[in-house]
């Protein structure tokens, strides 16, 4: 049987770091194993955020990568203040008072590049990829996005050629996202993206998202089948490693603007404060990039001596982070604009046999998949009591060397399972 040849659209690929990249670079490592062939379009000079060249190292041998230049505005951008623009591509948008020079970044973010930055990829990459399916025998296209000007570039060769097959996968919402009400749009502007997100919705042959709530969401716009598939995991764990001898809270991520959880920062200031073990053991690791409004009020909380911040690191010293800590935290922001998030650490966390402390709002996918699979505990920004009770309980855990979980069906969770699940969608396309 001849292989089916697919070809991935997708703006982060590796040396790009972080988890966007890690989604459709695990799929690729396992295709070939269902017998379809990727084929990965991607820029030639991209500008991430991010950079980790040890993901180069799991990119399958012969995996065909073709690439173009594009126009990069955040490169642009940067001559009128380069640490600013960087923040904003990595999404981190204060709620606080914003300077002149952020006020109009954001503006003319959200009013002159629609759907993104990216949207100068579009036509060449049209032109290109036309003419090298005219060439090439490609039986469907993926696009990936964010950024959705990726979608676009399906949608326009779709256009071209109305029995091209194409399955549009949203990592996260487009309209929904939870920054996209601060981009200060115009009412154009504003129309302008619903538009165009109806017409690929509406246009795609199949729709992937990560969770069942962006499914709900999505289906009150398009009535083409919409398909759920999560991130995962494809971490193995050496478990001669020794583990830490701290009892070590740890955040791998990005710690954007509102996610704050100040009830963690003050029950663990009562606990330093109450038992002079637990401020003898306690460490807190947050690893990525921090913003500023959280570092303030955890100095606040007089925790700073308690924290550890290196800075964003190598997918392969995550594992170890992992599981070297004792507590594991995934932190969303408080509001049910993001209730939709499913970040991809959790799978990696449930993977580590370590329990997990989330935080986030009441009707959130997390929370669900924690208690199913029995890897850990959500908790609302208001649950201070049941939070220190659990933190205690987890402590004690710790000092008798039994802190662990007994996870309940992750296997579906793992990379080679769910690409199975894209497998057949291909297929049946």
């Amino acid at each position: 049987m001849n292989k089916k040849r697919v070809l991935i659209i997708t703006y982060y690929w590796p040396p790009a770091g972080g988890p966007g990249v890690q989604r459709w670079l695990m799929f690729v490592k396992y295709l070939r194993e269902f017998n379809i062939e990727p084929v990965v379009y991607t820029p030639e000079n991209p500008a991430y955020p991010f950079k980790d060249e040890e993901l180069l190292k799991i990119i399958p041998k012969g995996i065909e990568v073709i690439k173009k230049p594009i126009f990069e505005p955040y490169k642009v951008a940067a001559l009128f203040g380069r640490k600013k623009v960087t923040t904003i591509s990595k999404g981190i948008i204060s709620d606080k008072k914003q300077s002149l020079i952020e006020k109009f970044l954001l503006w003319i973010r959200g009013n002159f590049f629609i759907p993104d930055a990216r949207k100068f990829w579009v036509k060449p990459s049209v032109k290109f990829l036309h003419e090298f399916m005219a060439k090439e025998t490609i039986d469907l296209i993926i696009t990936t996005g964010p950024p959705h000007s990726v979608h676009l570039i399906g949608y326009e060769l779709k256009k071209k050629n109305p029995a091209l097959k194409w399955i549009s996968d949203f990592r996260d919402p487009w309209t929904e996202i939870g920054y996209h009400k601060k981009l200060k749009l115009s009412r154009y502007a504003s129309s302008k993206h619903k538009k165009l997100e109806k017409q690929v919705f509406n246009t795609a042959d199949n729709i992937i998202v990560t969770s069942e709530t962006t499914k709900k969401w999505f289906q009150k716009t398009t009535e083409q089948p919409i398909t759920v598939i999560t991130n995962g995991y494809d971490s193995e764990v050496n478990l001669s490693e020794k583990k830490s001898t701290k009892f070590t809270l740890a955040h791998i991520g990005s710690m954007l603007t509102g996610r704050n959880p100040k009830i963690l920062w003050e029950v663990l200031a009562e606990l330093i404060r109450e038992q002079k073990d637990f401020a003898n053991d306690f460490k807190l690791v947050l690893a990525g990039v921090v913003s500023n409004e959280v570092l303030d009020s955890i100095n606040t909380r007089g925790l700073k001596d308690f924290v550890e911040l290196p800075g964003y690191i190598a997918h392969h010293e995550v594992h170890k982070l992992q599981y070297n800590s004792s507590v594991l935290l995934l932190i969303a922001a408080n509001s049910p604009d993001i209730s939709y998030i499913i970040p991809g650490k959790l799978f990696e966390y449930m993977a580590s046999g370590n329990p997990i402390l989330a935080f986030g709002p009441e009707e959130w996918d997390v929370k669900a998949i924690v208690a199913e699979t029995k890897t850990g505990f959500s908790f609302k920004y208001t649950e201070k009591q049941q939070l220190k009770e659990k933190i205690v309980s987890f402590y004690q855990d710790f000092k008798s060397g039994s802190l662990k979980t007994n996870p309940n069906n992750i296997e579906k969770y793992h990379r080679k399972s769910l690409t199975a699940q894209l497998a057949k969608l291909i297929k049946s396309t």
